[in-house]
């Protein structure tokens, strides 16, 4: 007893803390829609779960289907002599191998693939993670300029009684130009910047002014890097779902893995360039938005107001790019997780990975997409869609 009460104790991980601990912080600090994304997460991972029991249960009945032969060697993942040479002498006592036929899946097939849904599943929660992090990493940048506005120095320079030429306003100089004189030569600009400075101060800003002067022109007070983040997590609560459609992707992707079509080689590829699509899609918004105003008005007072509108989004709908963002971190975690199982699973040796540089470009374009992905487009997607969230609230 002596001495237990004034020793401090020791710290503890999320590991020794309750849900319930962790779920009450969330919601004492009003972040809601973080605690909304947790809940989702937790129902994924229970439908991972449940799956996977089901699996477990019925893993006998299904070993018992027996098929012909000649049907088990077709659309086979790895070369069929090496199968052949590496299977093991029938055993009479096999169900559908005294039958001379073979078992639809064996239930040693059904724990591997009950490993594959765990691994899955934790790369589901590895992805949220990092995405969430990076981020706040990427908004964390935006804080300085967030403190910048409260300065008597920008007062002056948004001055809302001054008279400016539009090209003359940073906002202009930086999107109007004689590179966006055609849209091919406005979509190489905006790929390009995407990785360069995707989001620019006076973007930040400008979008920042429009913000406020549409939906509380009498304060300046709102910390809008604060709104961003809030924002944020709202569309973390989307991307950490998983859908119905999205399980019948992995089923046609484990469907169509069949050796030689190298197809999880192309499949590599695809988020990576619907990123790079949409990141592109983006900045031409922002820089559609200092056109449209350029068409407007020659001549400004105070600092340029943005009016942004649906129409600049693809289908009229901003909410799709979103989905598109969502679909795209899935495959590619589920890139990733497949990796990891079949290595995990049959070894680096395995026909899996016959060849090293197939095996490197994979992962290099899943830690590539994710970093573009967490960093930069989600981060810009939440800053040009304030004005429309508002407005649907």
């Amino acid at each position: 007893m002596a001495g237990g009460g004034s020793g401090s104790s020791p710290s503890r991980t999320l590991l020794n803390t309750p849900t319930w601990a962790l779920a009450t912080w969330l919601k004492k600090h009003r972040k809601t829609a973080l605690f909304e994304a947790v809940e989702k997460l937790k129902s994924v991972l229970m439908q991972l779960g449940f799956l996977s029991l089901l699996l477990a249960v019925i893993q006998r009945p299904i070993s018992k289907i027996c098929i012909p032969n000649r049907i088990t060697n077709s659309m086979l993942p790895c070369n069929r002599d090496v199968l052949l040479d590496s299977t093991k002498t029938i055993n009479s006592e096999d169900h559908c191998g005294s039958r001379g036929m073979t078992s639809f899946m064996s239930q040693s097939g059904i724990n591997q693939l009950n490993n594959f849904i765990f691994v899955l599943a934790v790369m589901q929660i590895v992805y949220s993670v990092v995405t969430m992090a990076l981020g706040r990493a990427k908004m964390k940048r935006w804080k300085r300029w967030e403190d910048e506005t409260k300065t008597i120095e920008y007062m002056a320079a948004n001055d809302p009684n001054r008279f400016r030429f539009t090209r003359e306003t940073t906002f202009g100089r930086r999107h109007m130009n004689k590179f966006t004189n055609t849209s091919s030569q406005l979509w190489i600009k905006c790929f390009l910047r995407q990785f360069f400075h995707s989001v620019a101060k006076t973007d930040y800003l400008t979008l920042r002014h429009g913000f406020i002067t549409a939906h509380l022109p009498s304060t300046n007070a709102l910390n809008f890097q604060k709104y961003i983040e809030r924002s944020l997590e709202d569309d973390f609560k989307v991307v950490v779902g998983i859908s119905p459609f999205m399980w019948l992707i992995v089923v046609i992707f484990l469907l169509v893995d069949v050796h030689g079509w190298n197809i999880y080689l192309w499949v590599s590829f695809l988020p990576l360039i619907t990123v790079l699509v949409i990141g592109t899609k983006l900045e031409t918004i922002v820089a559609q938005m200092a056109l449209q105003l350029e068409n407007q008005e020659s001549v400004i007072i105070g600092s340029p107001l943005v009016q942004p509108n649906d129409s600049l989004f693809w289908f009229n709908q901003p909410q799709f790019v979103l989905t598109l963002l969502h679909y795209t971190l899935f495959i590619n975690a589920f890139e990733l997780a497949f990796f990891i199982w079949v290595t995990w699973q049959f070894g680096i040796s395995s026909c899996y990975h016959e060849h090293v540089e197939i095996i490197v470009v994979r992962v290099v374009l899943a830690l590539m997409v994710q970093v573009l992905c967490s960093y930069i487009t989600l981060p810009l997607y939440a800053l040009v869609t304030q004005v429309y969230r508002w407005n649907k609230r």
